[in-house]
């Protein structure tokens, strides 16, 4: 028969003295009507989730305020929920210094510029094998693609003046078009075959790699001067990390300081290749890593109003110090 434990003799030790995770200093603060959206992030819980929104937003806030690098990277489900037009605000606002993102997201770029709607039912039309058949989008791309590479251009950069030039109802809300009109690089990694445009007869093999390659390496330029500044890698789980793994190997290989990194990742879930390759790794210098689980279509928003009132604020806040002095 097994011995009865004898809880009597617990070593006890005091509550005071042990260590605690929480403490009411960073409870939330509830919201009040009327109360602005900085006060909104300020009352969030200062624990995991409501933490990491503000470390995301301060680092963003430095790094914009400071004239540092902000790279922003995403998938196109980003586009297709609905976020171009807050992507397009940041721009304009100098909020991100370059994009870079996968074959697809030009696919609902373009389509959404030039008709207004985008994302076919994919089962319902690989049964009859209509799915990724459109013509318009094939041509406008494949032939923007093929300028580009004649014309010595990344496939981003070619795409973005092709929308920008054209006679497009509803350019003013497409990504690449902004960055081509505000001159900010913008790049396209694909893998040839995985893009609807590259299974009809006007795909050029050639000038998809060509171009796309023109981007790796502008992508690898925008890298080597990321040293504190924030790279974000929004929904790809694939492509991109291990495209921005590389270029970062290849900007430091060659001597640049790319060290103090905000590295952050927003997905549904967390995925493997984004937490090593984007998160982990690149930090593991310096800086700091990030990977925050939340829906694009909410927690976009919720970042991009987070950063402009805290970059906006601190302006503000320097311009009545100025004002203040001069009155003195």
């Amino acid at each position: 028969m097994k011995r009865k434990i004898d809880r009597s003799k617990l070593k006890t030790i005091p509550a005071r003295r042990r260590p605690s995770k929480v403490n009411v200093r960073d409870e939330a603060t509830p919201h009040q009507a009327g109360a602005s959206f900085a006060q909104f992030i300020d009352g969030l819980p200062d624990i995991l989730g409501g933490s990491d929104v503000r470390r995301i937003v301060d680092a963003w806030a430095k790094a914009w305020g400071g004239g540092r690098t902000v790279l922003f990277g995403f998938g196109a489900h980003l586009i297709k929920v609905g976020l171009a037009p807050v992507v397009v605000d940041l721009i304009e606002r100098g909020a991100i210094s370059a994009l870079f993102m996968n074959g697809a997201g030009c696919v609902h770029d373009l389509e959404l510029a030039m008709m207004g709607r985008t994302s076919e039912e994919v089962g319902e039309a690989l049964d009859d094998g209509s799915f990724g058949t459109a013509r318009e989008t094939a041509e406008r791309l494949n032939g923007a693609i093929a300028t580009a590479a004649e014309e010595g251009l990344g496939m981003g950069e070619g795409i973005g003046r092709a929308i920008l030039e054209g006679s497009f109802a509803h350019k003013d809300r497409s990504v690449l078009a902004a960055a081509a009109r505000h001159g900010i690089p913008a790049t396209v990694h694909v893998a040839i075959g995985s893009d609807i445009h590259h299974m009809h007869p006007s795909a050029d093999g050639a000038a998809l790699g060509a171009t796309s390659y023109r981007d790796f390496e502008t992508l690898a330029s925008v890298v080597a001067g990321l040293d504190r500044g924030v790279v974000f890698n929004v929904g790809s789980a694939v492509i991109l990390p291990e495209v921005f793994l590389k270029a970062l190997s290849l900007a430091r290989n060659l001597g640049n300081p790319v060290r103090r990194i905000t590295a952050v990742n927003l997905d549904f879930i967390r995925h493997y290749r984004p937490q090593v390759n984007v998160v982990e790794r690149p930090t593991r210098l310096g800086g700091e890593g990030i990977s925050h689980v939340g829906q694009h279509e909410i927690l976009l928003p919720l970042l991009s109003a987070g950063v402009i009132e805290a970059h906006d604020g601190k302006k503000r806040r320097t311009a009545r110090k100025k004002h203040s002095r001069r009155k003195r």
